[in-house]
């Protein structure tokens, strides 16, 4: 991966420098208050951990000063409908079985999201710990899926769980109860990014502690730089694997498919997403589109006002 080459700053500043409007001033202001929060960390692997961290979200934060900025409204004259060839109809994939493709399933790891608590449904702690069936949990069912999973095949899938600060401790513990499965358990931490002002776009926290309120998991498309600076990416390349299935860890229908794994391995793909049709209910869902010729996934909020009604059709 690319270096970080921004310059250095001191965690000494002045009112003056933290409030500045001249060109650069939040931006820099971000910068000293963040490596501030880096200094307050005792030296090791933690605060060499977190400081990536810091260093990953001021990238981000700066991009997002960046687009807010220049980025231009969609055109939403240039949106158009996938092409046929950009989506491949699951039954023109030649069906396969998963003992047949045991070779491509020993390069295979499944990654599960689970780092949701269980507030929206209720429930205390993580949302994979939550009985669905049979006084099962979430994480029960997708564990006994990995399993059967390599007792078909006789290959060798290991389960990745990608937690949150909300979830890593109460998920630590409840793995355990797997020891005797016939699962590898691997688990990471997805980042811990700091919340800011409205006001200052400066962030709330004063210190690195994890208090409530003050620090929030980002989105699902932290995985990429998680995954990569947790440690665990480079080990499983080194162990051989070669592809990665991800969803969420209360999607229990989505399972590894071996027609989906095949055609991944002869068309050589490096990236493929499952899609269906979406209904009149699919309100809040993306929908994948054409733009200027490039395939796209376009959310609701990036739509214009006027065309909201034309994306819920």
């Amino acid at each position: 991966m690319p270096q970080d080459r921004r310059p250095s700053f001191t965690r000494h500043h002045s009112q003056d420098m933290r409030s500045s409007a001249a060109p650069g001033g939040v931006e820099h202001a971000v910068r000293v208050d963040l490596d501030d929060l880096v200094c307050q960390m005792p030296e090791g692997p933690d605060r060499d951990a977190f400081s990536k961290e810091m260093d990953d979200f001021y990238r981000l934060f700066t991009r997002y000063l960046h687009e807010k900025k220049h980025s231009k409204p969609l055109d939403w004259e240039k949106v158009r409908g996938p092409k046929p060839e950009d989506v491949i109809a699951y039954g023109d994939l030649e069906a396969k079985e998963l003992k047949d493709i045991k070779p491509l399933l020993n390069k295979l790891a499944v990654l599960k999201l689970n780092g949701g608590l269980g507030t929206t449904m209720g429930c205390v702690g993580p949302k994979s710990a939550i009985e669905v069936r049979d006084s099962q949990t979430f994480l029960d069912l997708t564990v006994q899926q990995i399993e059967y999973l390599n007792q078909v095949s006789d290959a060798d899938v290991p389960l990745i769980l990608m937690n949150s600060f909300n979830t890593d401790e109460d998920t630590k513990k409840i793995v355990q109860k797997y020891s005797a499965h016939n699962v590898n358990i691997c688990t990471f931490n997805q980042s811990r990014y700091p919340r800011f002002k409205t006001d200052s776009n400066l962030p709330l926290a004063r210190n690195p502690d994890n208090r409530p309120g003050f620090w929030y998991p980002p989105g699902h498309g932290d995985l990429y730089e998680s995954f990569a600076n947790s440690g665990l990416l480079e080990q499983l390349i080194k162990d051989g694997k070669e592809w990665v299935f991800v969803s969420n860890v209360d999607n229990l229908g989505a399972t590894v498919d071996p027609a989906i794994l095949q055609h991944m391995a002869d068309t050589g793909a490096e990236f493929v997403m499952e899609v269906t049709d979406k209904t009149k209910a699919d309100i809040k869902g993306g929908t994948i589109i054409d733009y200027d010729g490039q395939v796209r996934l376009l959310e609701i909020a990036q739509v214009p006002k006027a065309h909201v009604d034309d994306f819920k059709r």
